[in-house]
């Protein structure tokens, strides 16, 4: 079979970095427990948090964060998530190989959206048994499964000795956005930790409508608010509503020095519509 995926072919990393995705927090030991067992197969690994305050068991919110992190990590990275509401369950675990980056985590497509931004991808099931931690927790399989795994797979050993390959994995998906001539349906991918609200608009679609200082209606729910598409935070003045497009590509709504989550009153999954308008401000 032709290798499609060069940086982990007969388990040549091109550099052992390992980074971690969770919903666990930091008040409990599971973070460094996941660590401690990469830390037995290598004491080389460059070890990455790249968020453990995803919302608990919300995958749709850990995906954003993951797909729009990744692409900044470096090449032959393997990526352990675990957002994991159905642990312990018949849900499987997952190793999944593009031709940059690896994922282990559960089967519940939280890995998904990173994957499909590096082209073709495998997805195999992990099903030895003999590469877990033993006893394995009904509670805690990003220890004592995923952790293990990805320790494995720094050490070289194959795809296939994990498990099959499989083709009906879970998939995910971001919400399509609705585009029309003066209006725009999305909804809440994500509010970071400055309270802006993420939309699911990305920003290259946003900039075929609309130009800065163009003045735009945000609806939600009942409440129809008026507020400026500005390059970022500093061109509105304090505690005023703005439309931007964050670092991430995707078209978020702000409040300069204040948050935009409690002005609009919304959560990750509600609907939003921005309405375009001919009016503007010259900055």
């Amino acid at each position: 079979m032709r290798r499609l995926y060069l940086y982990y072919s007969q388990g040549e990393l091109l550099m052992h970095t390992v980074s971690f995705l969770t919903d666990f927090g930091f008040s409990s030991g599971y973070v460094a427990q996941m660590k401690g067992v990469i830390s037995s197969f290598s004491s080389e690994v460059n070890m990455i948090d790249i968020s453990h305050q995803i919302p608990a068991q919300d995958i749709m919110a850990g995906a954003f964060v993951l797909s729009t992190t990744v692409p900044y990590m470096p090449k032959g990275s393997v990526h352990v998530g675990v957002v994991d509401p159905g642990v312990g369950t018949s849900r499987r675990g997952i190793v999944v190989v593009t031709n940059k980056h690896l994922f282990v985590g559960p089967d519940n497509g939280l890995f998904l959206p990173a994957a499909r931004k590096f082209g073709l991808f495998r997805v195999y099931e992990i099903s030895n048994e003999s590469l877990f931690q033993h006893p394995v927790s009904n509670t805690f399989h990003g220890r004592d499964i995923f952790a293990s795994v990805a320790g494995h797979i720094l050490t070289g050993v194959s795809f296939d000795l994990i498990g099959s390959e499989i083709h009906d994995y879970v998939d995910l998906s971001f919400p399509e956005p609705v585009i029309e001539e003066q209006k725009m349906s999305t909804e809440v991918l994500f509010v970071d930790d400055f309270e802006n609200v993420i939309t699911g608009i990305e920003g290259n679609r946003f900039l075929q409508k609309i130009s800065v200082g163009d003045q735009i209606m945000i609806q939600v729910g009942e409440q129809s608010i008026p507020a400026v598409f500005a390059k970022s935070y500093g061109f509105v003045s304090t505690d005023e509503l703005l439309v931007t497009i964050g670092s991430h590509g995707y078209v978020e709504l702000s409040v300069n020095q204040g948050s935009a989550q409690k002005r609009l009153r919304v959560q990750r999954g509600d609907k939003i519509d921005l309405h375009l308008s001919d009016d503007r401000i010259d900055f």
